[in-house]
């Protein structure tokens, strides 16, 4: 089994001498990506469950997460800048646990992003026939597989230069929402009074739902931010990986803190927590309220790009998180083979593949494969946040003692432990809570399964290596 030196993925191109996929995005690409990876459909519409439940306090919940999150992202950054490589965090756990790990944080992260091509597909797809109800939903899925699957077999140029625009759209969208709802918290637009701190502090209070509430809140928000781990997987594809990543995770505390907490500021505090139209669409409720027309097709618009974009970045990491189990024979050596530009185009056809299978699952079960997809993974990303975090403990003193440290975790080790003690945290509150239950558990079985595979995979291959 061909195991690639720490630092340097493997070419499985078959001996065909295809050029690499490095330096095929630029500072602008990854810049983009990193700024496009944080503002998600979850923001824009799975946020208005977060201020159901938690009411005013979803500001605190978001903090919360957030917190939890740039001490995830720090961690990685790390080990990513002192070992850019394609399969990232999966090779970082591979080296700091041993190839169970690297296994089971590789396909359980490659389990997440291709249901989550199928769900973002579904979704994209009800948007458009909500538009075009003559064309069936799974034409508009259909279609929009095959064209994603097409921009992430030509190049990575082709990935990065959509994913540019997509993000520049979104992070457009999301900055004027802000600069209208900040002048509206002001007084400053015609027809619109100061709210003051009235829809804070009445309706119940900041704490409405007291704790229980502010739980859900905090669990709606961890879950927003998952696939910001994007960007350290696409670090490899630049021409400066090393400082690609350490941009992208030091610029993400102002990123998580203006896009997430100032759009949770502005809409609570413009208007009640408990009003319904909030609880369905905060940002449509927030736009109707200061008068903007036509908000909720704006809204939706918005939303349909934040879903293609997340398409289009899912299959290119689901993808290049395969193309690496390859290079570390962890998955059939046949879907490691690329093509012009450094393309691993099985990978791409394979990751994609669930997507075009949820075509055939949206036609026979439309009314319940949405919710039963979102369940077979929904607690995922702790898991893999948990790895991070257990690989950077183990990694940290090595690449100290190695001078590779590019950027450093803060506070190391104190911080590092409490993050893994919050992840713990999370996953018990997740299982105890009844709305999030069954994400839990049923991830929890997925786990078992990788993990057991994982460690059969381990021993086989060391037996085959002692003769034995």
């Amino acid at each position: 089994m061909h195991m690639p030196p720490e630092g340097q993925d493997g070419d499985a191109d078959g001996g065909g001498g295809a050029p690499r996929p490095h330096e095929q995005l630029k500072p602008r690409h990854i810049a983009m990506i990193a700024l496009g990876g944080v503002i998600g459909a979850g923001l824009f519409v799975g946020s208005g469950a977060g201020v159901r439940e938690a009411g005013p306090s979803i500001i605190l919940a978001y903090v919360l997460g957030g917190l939890l999150v740039l001490l995830v992202m720090r961690m990685m950054g790390e080990m990513s800048a002192a070992n850019p490589v394609r399969g990232s965090f999966s090779v970082h756990a591979e080296n700091a646990i041993g190839p169970w790990a690297g296994f089971t944080a590789g396909w359980m992260y490659w389990s997440m992003l291709v249901v989550g091509v199928a769900v973002e597909a579904i979704g994209a797809g009800t948007i458009l026939n909500g538009w075009l109800p003559a064309v069936p939903s799974w034409v508009f899925i259909l279609v929009i597989m095959a064209l994603f699957s097409g921009v992430n077999m030509v190049a990575v140029g082709s990935f990065g230069e959509f994913e540019f625009w997509f993000a520049a759209l979104k992070v457009g969208a999301v900055v004027l929402f802000l600069i209208i709802g900040v002048l509206a918290i002001a007084g400053l637009l015609p027809g619109t009074p100061a709210p003051g701190l009235d829809n804070l502090l009445r309706h119940g209070g900041f704490f409405p739902n007291g704790l229980p509430g502010l739980v859900a809140g905090l669990l709606g928000a961890v879950f927003a931010f998952a696939g910001l781990e994007v960007v350290t997987i696409a670090a490899a594809d630049s021409g400066d990986p090393a400082g690609s990543v350490g941009r992208a995770v030091r610029t993400a505390v102002y990123r998580i803190g203006l896009f997430y907490i100032g759009s949770m500021i502005v809409i609570v505090t413009l208007l009640p927590w408990d009003a319904s139209q909030v609880g369905k669409s905060p940002y449509v409720a927030v736009l109707q309220y200061i008068g903007v027309p036509a908000a909720a097709q704006i809204m939706n618009v918005v939303v349909l790009v934040a879903l293609l974009s997340a398409i289009n970045a899912n299959l290119y990491g689901s993808s290049r998180m395969l193309h690496s189990l390859v290079d570390r024979g962890e998955a059939p050596r046949a879907l490691g083979r690329t093509w012009h530009g450094g393309v691993p185009r099985y990978a791409v056809a394979c990751s994609a593949a669930f997507g075009f299978a949820s075509v055939v699952l949206n036609v026979i079960w439309p009314d319940t494969v949405f919710q039963f997809l979102v369940n077979a993974t929904g607690g995922i990303v702790l898991m893999v946040w948990g790895l991070v975090t257990v690989s950077e403990l183990r990694l940290r003193p090595r690449y100290e003692r190695e001078g590779r440290l590019v950027l450093r975790m803060w506070c190391f080790p104190v911080l590092s432990w409490c993050a893994l003690a919050a992840l713990a945290l999370v996953y018990a509150l997740m299982l105890g809570d009844s709305a999030t239950r069954s994400q839990g558990v049923t991830t929890t079985i997925l786990a078992v399964v990788v993990v057991t595979a994982g460690l059969l995979r381990a021993r086989a291959r060391t037996r085959a290596g002692t003769g034995g």
